[in-house]
Parts: structure tokens; sequence; C-alpha cells
């Protein structure tokens, strides 16, 4: 497995590293499609709003797909959807067109969705291994060090055959559909974004002693490269490279 860790001062340096991923993936001449499956949570959203603010549609090749590493079972207006703010943030104000987003249908019933969204990645993506493969997956790392929707009481979901499955968050009970291990695992390249001391420890945990209770730490590509993009405070307890 080919892990790189980059550390930088603050977001907008995190979002300018993003941008440059997408200018590499947009300069890939012999793929029609490129495939690029989005996180949630606090830290993206600013990643959003800046790539819109500084970079607008000039970021967006025609030929990329959105889709969502994981999804809460809500409807896309609300505010705890990530579809919804992705959209608001970057993908609406950029142009980018609704064929080539594919949200998670929160609004539907959970399995019958998990199911449903598994079917159109099987369909849409380009195979590997006979699985399909994202060019491009941003993930976010939980304080108990889940990643996607895969949390520490649901490890199963690392291992699952299927390429969707529908998780429950351990406290609220909330349902939510994620990608199983199977399908991250299968990606070019993964990238977690993490910021902050409070993930510290679990940063440590993950990169340095491979912690194999915490789900993040189980994330391995098969052939494609994981980066680490995080800042100054999520990388203070990290032994030095």
């Amino acid at each position: 497995m080919k892990q790189e860790v980059k550390i930088f001062d603050n977001t907008n340096e995190i979002s300018e590293n993003i941008a440059s991923m997408l200018i590499d993936l947009s300069k890939t001449k012999s793929e029609k499609s490129i495939h690029i499956a989005l996180s949630g949570g606090s830290t993206p959203k600013d990643i959003f709003n800046y790539l819109t603010v500084n970079y607008g549609k000039d970021l967006i090749d025609p030929r990329f797909n959105f889709w969502w590493g994981d999804e809460r079972c809500v409807s896309p207006n609300d505010d705890e959807s990530n579809y919804f703010w992705a959209n608001k943030l970057w993908l609406s104000p950029c142009g980018v067109k609704p064929q080539n987003i594919h949200r998670v249908m929160g609004e539907n019933r959970p399995a019958e969705e998990a199911a449903r969204y598994a079917f159109q990645i099987d369909t849409l993506l380009k195979k590997n291994l006979e699985i399909p493969q994202f060019d491009l997956v941003l993930l976010g790392l939980g304080d108990d060090g889940h990643t996607a929707s895969i949390f520490p009481s649901q490890m199963e979901l690392l291992k699952s055959e299927k390429l969707c499955e529908v998780a429950a968050h351990p406290i609220s009970g909330q349902k939510r559909v994620t990608f199983t291990g199977k399908l991250i695992n299968n990606s070019k390249t993964i990238v977690f974004i993490s910021t902050g001391e409070n993930k510290a420890l679990k940063i440590h945990q993950i990169i340095d002693l491979r912690d194999k209770s915490l789900p993040a730490t189980h994330i391995n590509p098969i052939n494609g490269k994981l980066i680490w993009i995080i800042d100054n405070e999520a990388a203070q307890k990290l032994e030095k490279r």
C-alpha cells in the first residue's frame, strides 16, 4: 500500500491541495467519465466553499461524476444531508449538470436505497478486479475512528460482499447508507481529510500504531494510493516521519 501524509497549516491550504488533485484528474485524457465520491462534515463544507469562491466553474471538468461515500437517511433538503451541503456550496453554484450528480436518496427506505445505489455504481463505473472503481474517494474521520458510516460497532461492513450497506449511528440509531470496505479499497486514490486537535490521537493510532479496532485503519487500497491530508493540530501526535 502506498501511503502519503500531507500536513498543512490551515483549511485553505488543504483546499488548494484538493483543487490540485481535481486539476490533475481533469488532465486524464483516457477516461470518458471520472468518478469522485465526496464526504460530509464541517471541513468539507469549508473546502466546498473555498473551491467555489476561488475556482468556480473552472475547476469542474464535464466528465466529473459526483457520488457520496455515505449519507444519512434524510431528505435532500435536510441540513444533515451530505448531498445538501455539497450541492449548495459547490456543485450547484459551479454548474455541475444534474445528470453528473448521483446522490443517495435518503428519503427512500434504507435497504432498498442501498441496493439501488449499489446497482447504479455497478452500472456506471468501470471495473477493476470485477469491482467498480472510483477515481477519487474523499473520506472523513470520526472521533471514534469511523469513516464513511462504518462504525467500530459495525466492523462487518468492512468485509461485506455488497457495495453499499445500511449502517446505524451507534448513539442515535439514525440509519445511513454507506460504501463498504470492498468498494472503498478498490479505488484508485483514497484521501482522508481531517483537521483539529480532537483527531490527533486517533490519527496516531491509525497511521503509527495500525490499531485494528478502528475502522479507518482497514482502509487500504488494493492497487491505489492512500493520502492523508491533515492540519498541524491533527498531526501533533504523529511520530516524526
